[in-house]
């Protein structure tokens, strides 16, 4: 028998603040992380980022962010482009509602660190790799957030939105 998953004092989902970087290097390819499912084995990519720590700002924890999962330290972090539909996840038995704004960096070319990852990250991550809009159209693999292709396209077109466009996942 599993214990039930905690929530907070309300009996409500535990929020879960989140900011993620779409790095995009002077190529115009986009950075994503891999990770497997567990119950399918599929293939899923995701831009570089995570959840706030306390009392952190965003733009804060995107910067902390691209420092401990891609070594990368002189980011100029632009504005935000998309804000996440909130969505629920389970870890250590708790259930969180996930909030992730998106923000914008443009990067040269460079080699990505991981060897700051945390110890969860290291054992989930699979992999990461530069994306064009091209092969990111073209993959069955699983991308977040969902249209990640179509989104990186109007982004490299029109530039930053004047607001965040709405995105699931």
């Amino acid at each position: 028998m599993h214990p039930a998953p905690e929530m907070d004092a309300a009996g409500g989902l535990v929020p879960r603040p989140s900011a993620r970087v779409v790095l995009i290097d002077d190529a115009d390819r986009l950075l994503l992380f891999s990770s497997r499912n567990q119950h399918d084995g599929t293939l899923r990519w995701y831009t570089p980022g995570g959840g706030l720590q306390p009392g952190e700002s965003h733009r804060d924890a995107a910067l902390r962010e691209l420092r401990e999962e891609t070594g990368l330290t002189d980011v100029a972090l632009g504005p935000e482009v998309w804000t996440g539909r909130p969505w629920t996840m389970q870890r250590d038995g708790v259930i969180h509602e996930v909030r992730q704004r998106y923000y914008l960096a443009r990067v040269p070319v460079s080699e990505i660190d991981t060897t700051r990852m945390e110890d969860f990250e290291k054992a989930s991550i699979t992999g990461h790799r530069w994306w064009t809009a091209q092969e990111l159209a073209e993959t069955a693999d699983l991308l977040r957030p969902a249209g990640l292709a179509h989104l990186l396209a109007a982004l490299l077109a029109d530039g930053p939105p004047r607001h965040p466009v709405l995105v699931d996942g």
